[in-house]
């Protein structure tokens, strides 16, 4: 790791061996950047990213970050390598964890969030091992951190089944979680765009690949992961469908493809010959970078004038809810969407204005 200015911008570059788990990592976090003329990847100079770099990093192998310390006391109060033979058992037990959560075939994105999680309660924890851990180390942490620093309840709820499974996995214990306040789920409205909106998006991309990407995320409601995850086999272009393979919930389905859409998808086919992946990134082989795509979509709204903070989720939300005023059934979008349960479609209801614009106000006839 070494310091490096980039765009007048500090940034920590990142070099390291072509080892498909730290590559894994690394191509399947937000946290990290590929910089092609850097050759190597980058995060923001702050502290908390460097920690956690650190932190991912160190327990899959050694990291030099001597490059980047200021001072040794300073790297010892707040850097935990989980490699140092103090806590080599803590590593091998983390290990041990993620070797079950993969073996159990949970997904990529859960095994990380678990395991992440999991090492944020140990470098809270201190000098306390797991054996040592109660109900009330759970209170505490739930209290003195997730509260403090203001975390969501579903990363609250993510911790503590971490722990839980942990504890239940490695250790052969048991915690009475359910002893444990849970905090109050909430229940929020999906974000919506307007038709115009939409398609102002779509039309303030120039680039052929990004307005491809957009335009399928919206057109056939689909996940940022289940759009990164496609390949060029999955468009069937003689029934006009798309194959989601294994999308959330480890569940198969298909959707409609436009017609419209089926000619974009042909014209960037010849343009750029996607090999692997339908979407790839710089490197042909790898997949689009999630984060990109991101900044793909901030940049269309800037550009289409949209102040609100809109997200990639918002246009799966969007295309729901956009069905549902044109009358199709929602049983029709729960199969569409991927909902295991029907009460989660049914929120797009509460969205809907089709006919809450038809009621009439009291304070018309006043």
């Amino acid at each position: 790791m070494n310091r490096l200015k980039v765009d007048g911008k500090s940034v920590v570059a990142i070099a390291c061996a072509h080892d498909p788990e730290i590559l894994c990592l690394l191509n399947n976090s937000s946290e990290y950047f590929w910089n092609t003329g850097l050759n190597s990847w980058t995060i923001p100079d702050h502290q908390e990213y460097i920690s956690k770099a650190i932190a991912q990093l160190s327990a899959i192998g050694y990291v030099d970050y001597r490059g980047i310390k200021k001072d040794v006391k300073q790297q010892k109060e707040s850097l935990v390598s989980l490699n140092s033979e103090k806590h080599e058992d803590l590593g091998i037990q983390i290990g041990t964890f993620r070797n079950f959560l993969s073996s159990r075939r949970y997904s990529s994105n859960t095994v990380k969030t678990y395991t992440e999680a999991l090492r944020v309660f140990i470098r809270f924890m201190g000098e306390k091992k797991p054996e040592e851990w109660h109900l009330a180390d759970i209170i505490r942490f739930n209290n003195e951190y997730i509260l403090k620093n203001g975390h969501s309840v579903s990363y609250q709820n993510q911790m503590v089944n971490a722990v839980k499974l942990f504890l239940k996995v490695v250790e052969n214990r048991h915690i009475a979680v359910e002893e444990i306040h849970r905090p109050r789920p909430e229940h929020r409205l999906p974000n919506v765009l307007s038709k115009a909106e939409v398609k102002a998006i779509l039309q303030a991309l120039s680039n052929l690949k990004h307005r491809c990407m957009l335009s399928l995320i919206y057109s056939c409601g689909l996940r940022r992961g289940e759009l990164l995850s496609l390949k060029p086999v999955d468009i069937d272009s003689k029934r006009n469908l798309v194959h989601i393979r294994l999308g959330k919930g480890k569940k198969d389905r298909v959707v409609p493809l436009s017609g419209r859409i089926l000619e974009m998808l042909r014209e960037y086919y010849v343009a750029y010959k996607p090999q692997r992946w339908l979407f790839e990134g710089q490197k042909s082989g790898q997949p689009y970078d999630e984060r990109s795509l991101s900044e793909v979509l901030k940049q269309a709204r800037q550009k289409a004038g949209i102040t609100k903070p809109v997200t990639l989720h918002w246009l799966r939300h969007s295309y729901a809810t956009h069905l549902l005023e044109s009358g199709t059934d929602l049983r029709y979008i729960q199969e569409l969407l991927g909902h295991k349960h029907s009460k989660t479609t049914e929120i797009y209801t509460h969205v809907s204005t089709q006919s809450l614009q038809r009621i009439k106000s009291p304070f018309d006839d006043l």
